[in-house]
């Protein structure tokens, strides 16, 4: 994978936007992502973490290709008493 130089959240156009070493730019739409892997409100609010808090992780995720595996690993659903 080339190396990515700048990573931030356009929150006007909700995609996380990269800035490869070569010059290429890439556009990663956030709620096409959420709508294709995530099917809970849990596992949408652990990716909107990643988009807020650490763009570049989120980026990563998406591009490596494991979202899912990622969302089995940290969400956890509890149940009301």
């Amino acid at each position: 994978m080339r190396k990515i130089v700048s990573c931030k959240y356009d929150l006007d156009t909700a995609c996380v936007e990269l800035c490869l070493e070569d010059g290429t730019l890439l556009s990663i739409d956030c709620t096409a992502v959420e709508n294709e892997v995530a099917n809970s409100m849990y596992q949408r609010s652990e990716l909107d973490w990643l988009i807020y808090n650490d763009p570049l992780a989120y980026a990563e995720l998406i591009l490596n290709g494991e979202p899912e595996l990622y969302l089995k690993a940290v969400t956890v659903k509890s149940l009301l008493d």
